[in-house]
C-alpha cells in the first residue's frame, strides 16, 4: 500500500472514530442511552489508537503494548474498586493526568522537535511554537486546578472558598503574562521562556480553583473537563494527529457548553467561572461562623412512614449524603411501597446535587428508578406548593433558603428547591452538627413543618420501609 492510499485509509478511520465520539456524547446526554454512549466511545477510541499505531512509527509495538497494558490495567483496577461516592474526585484526578500528559508531550516536542516533524530549518516552526505554548499552558492549568478540585472533593482540603487579597488582579495579571510569554515564544525559543510558561500555568491553576467554594464544585469539574479537552486538541496539532484534535475539540466544547448550562441554572456568570472565585466574597469566604442554637423537632421512621403513606404527593430530594450511605436501592424500595399505597412519588434533582454533573441521576438509574419519575429543578419547582411531603435525603445546600435571602452566603444567587412550601418536610441527615458542603447552616432544619430524621441515610430509610410494611 503506497503512502497516499495509507493516508486516505487513516483519514477515513479517524472520520469514523470522530462520528463514534459524537454518538458517544449524544448517548451520554441521557441515562437511558448512557451505556450505548460509552460503547460508542470505547469503539471509537480503540479505532483511533489502532489507526495511530499502524500509521505512525512512534515506538516499537512491544513498548506500546507494555504501556497500554500498564495504563489499562491500572484503569481497570480503579474502575472495579471505585465507589460512586468517590467518582467526583476520581474524575478530577483523571483530568489532572490529561493535563500532565499535555505538558509532557509539549516538553518532549520542545526537546526533540525533529522527532515530531515541526522543524523549519534549524528552528521550531513558529505556528508549532504557538500550539506548543498554548498546549503546555492549558495542560498545566488543568493539572494543578484538578489537583485542588481533587483535594476539595476528597475532603483532604477545606471545601470553603479560600480568598486571597487582590486575587482577581493577580489572576488576570498572571494570565496576561502567560499569553505574553506565548507570544514571546514565537520569536524566541529559549528554554527560560517555555519554563516560565509552564511554571506560571501551574501556579494559575491553583489560584483559579482555590477561591471556588464547595457548592460550586460540580461546575468546576465540568470546566476542568473542558480544559482537558482543549489541552488534548492543542497537543493534537503538535503531534499532527487528526483524531486527537477532533476528540479534544469535542471534549472541550461539550465541557464548555455543560459548564455554561450549569452556570445558567445556578444563576452564575460563565465568565466569572473562568476567572475563578465566582460566587464568593470576603464575607462568605470564612465558612466558620458560630452556629446559633435554635429549637428543632426530631421525628422517627414510624412518623415518616405514617405521614407519607397518608400523603397524595411526595417529592424526594436526594443529595451527596444518599450517595455516601449507598441508600439509592432502599430509597427506590421505599418509593415502590408508597406507590403501592397510591402515593404519587417524584424525585427532584438539582443541577449541582452531589459533587459532579449527573451524580444523582446515575445513582438513581443504578437503582432502576424509572426515568419518568426523575425531574430537574425547573420542571418540578412549582410542585412543592402542592406537595404533602418533601423528603430530603442527604441534600443540604440545594434546599437552603439562604441562597435566596442572605447576600453574604457563599451560595447566594444559586436556585434552590422551594421545600419550605411543602406541608411536611422530613430531613434525613446524620446529626445536627453537620452543615452542607458550602459550610452554611440551613433554616429548613428549624421550620415548624420540619422533622429531622437523624441517622445514617440507608439505615433510616430501611426503618421506614419496615414501618411501611407493617
Amino acid at each position: 500500500m503506497d503512502a497516499s492510499t495509507s493516508s486516505a485509509w487513516s483519514a477515513l478511520a479517524y472520520l469514523i472514530a470522530g462520528v463514534l465520539f459524537i454518538l458517544a456524547l449524544r448517548g451520554l446526554s441521557s441515562p437511558a442511552t448512557s451505556r450505548a454512549g460509552n460503547r460508542y466511545g470505547m469503539i471509537g477510541m480503540t479505532l483511533a489508537v489502532a489507526t495511530t499505531l499502524v500509521t505512525h512509527g512512534i515506538a516499537s509495538l512491544p513498548e506500546i503494548a507494555a504501556a497500554l497494558a500498564l495504563g489499562g490495567g491500572i484503569g481497570f483496577v480503579i474502575a472495579r474498586r471505585i465507589q460512586m461516592t468517590d467518582m467526583p474526585q476520581l474524575v478530577a484526578a483523571f483530568h489532572s493526568l490529561v493535563g500532565l500528559a499535555a505538558v509532557l508531550v509539549g516538553w518532549a516536542a520542545y526537546l526533540n522537535p525533529g522527532a515530531f516533524g515541526i522543524l523549519e530549518g534549524a528552528e521550531i516552526a513558529s505556528h508549532s511554537r504557538v500550539e506548543m505554548g498554548l498546549g503546555i499552558a492549558i495542560g498545566a492549568i488543568t493539572f494543578s486546578g484538578s489537583i485542588i478540585a481533587f483535594l476539595k472533593l476528597a475532603g483532604k482540603m477545606s471545601g470553603a472558598a479560600i480568598l486571597l487579597p487582590g486575587r482577581h488582579v493577580l489572576n488576570l495579571g498572571t494570565l496576561a503574562l502567560i499569553l505574553g510569554l506565548v507570544g514571546c515564544f514565537t520569536q524566541d525559543e529559549a528554554l527560560w521562556v517555555i519554563a516560565a510558561i509552564t511554571a506560571l500555568s501551574f501556579m494559575i491553576g491553583f489560584l483559579l480553583i482555590i477561591p471556588i467554594g464547595g457548592a460550586d464544585m460540580p461546575v468546576v469539574v465540568s470546566m476542568l473537563n473542558s480544559y482537558s479537552g482543549w489541552a488534548a486538541a492543542a497537543m493534537g496539532f503538535t503531534l499532527h494527529n487528526t483524531a486527537m484534535i477532533v476528540t479534544g475539540a469535542l471534549v472541550g466544547s461539550s465541557g464548555a457548553i455543560l459548564s455554561y448550562i450549569m452556570c445558567k441554572a445556578m444563576n452564575r456568570s460563565f465568565l466569572s467561572v473562568i476567572a475563578g472565585g465566582f460566587g464568593a466574597d470576603a464575607a462568605a469566604g470564612g465558612g466558620g461562623a458560630v452556629r446559633e442554637q435554635r429549637p428543632w423537632k426530631r421525628g422517627s421512621a414510624e412518623d415518616a412512614a405514617y405521614i407519607m403513606k397518608e400523603a397524595e404527593n411526595v417529592i424526594i430530594i436526594p443529595g451527596y449524603g444518599m450517595a455516601v450511605s449507598q441508600a439509592q436501592h432502599v430509597l427506590r424500595e421505599m418509593a415502590d411501597q408508597l406507590k403501592a399505597h397510591g402515593v404519587n412519588v417524584k424525585y427532584a434533582i438539582h443541577p449541582v446535587a452531589g459533587r459532579m454533573p449527573g451524580h444523582m441521576n446515575v445513582l438513581l438509574a443504578e437503582a432502576n428508578v424509572p426515568y419518568d419519575e426523575v425531574f430537574e429543578l425547573e420542571d418540578i419547582q412549582g410542585e412543592f406548593a402542592q406537595a404533602d411531603v418533601a423528603f430530603i435525603i442527604g441534600a443540604n445546600d440545594v434546599v437552603n433558603p439562604a441562597a435566596k435571602t442572605d447576600k453574604s452566603s457563599p451560595i447566594f444567587g444559586m436556585p434552590v428547591f422551594d421545600v419550605d412550601k411543602a406541608k411536611t418536610i422530613f430531613f434525613v441527615k446524620r446529626s445536627m452538627g453537620g452543615v452542607g458542603y458550602a459550610g452554611v447552616d440551613n433554616d429548613v432544619f428549624y421550620m415548624d413543618q420540619t422533622m429531622m430524621l437523624l441517622a445514617d441515610a440507608k439505615k433510616m430509610v430501611e426503618e421506614i420501609v419496615k414501618a411501611l410494611a407493617h
